[in-house]
């Protein structure tokens, strides 16, 4: 039976979690680890390679790959590996702070937005031949405004 939603629908409101992080006794920032899914890999007859070969979507992945306590500059390296979720990790840890992984994801995007605009101003001034300063820069109220129409 279906509610009419994709299944992009669907995985975008069951996004998983962002793992804490911290370093470990070596120094390696590392994702806190679940010690019963650390439990189960170790006792359950079951290896990483076997796990891989299973079809499991790329955001299940990321999430095992959390739950297992895979260091941070390591799993920025696996084939699956979210962006977001890498710089997001770096940004938790340098932040210093205990700070919800959802906002600091959402301050990751805002920054990379940011840069973003910076760097599109240029051009998109000469597309639409209008002067840089003649752009307008709409709150963050504004744009949370526009979205919702959307």
């Amino acid at each position: 039976m279906s509610n009419g939603k994709s299944k992009e629908d669907k995985r975008d409101k069951l996004s998983h979690p962002i793992q804490p992080v911290a370093l470990d006794k070596h120094g390696t920032l590392r994702f806190k680890e679940n010690a019963i899914v650390n439990y189960i890999l170790d006792n359950g007859g079951i290896d990483l390679n076997h796990i891989a070969m299973q079809g499991f979507s790329e955001e299940d992945h990321q999430q095992f790959a959390q739950l297992i306590g895979y260091s941070v500059s390591g799993f920025g390296d696996l084939s699956y590996a979210s962006d977001e979720i890498y710089a997001t990790a770096y940004a938790m840890h340098e932040s210093g702070e205990d700070v919800d992984p959802k906002d600091m994801l959402i301050a990751q995007l805002r920054a990379q937005l940011r840069s973003m605009k910076v760097l599109m101003r240029q051009g998109v001034s000469e597309l639409y031949g209008i002067h840089p300063d003649d752009l307008v820069e709409l709150t963050e109220k504004e744009q949370e405004d526009r979205l919702c129409l959307l």
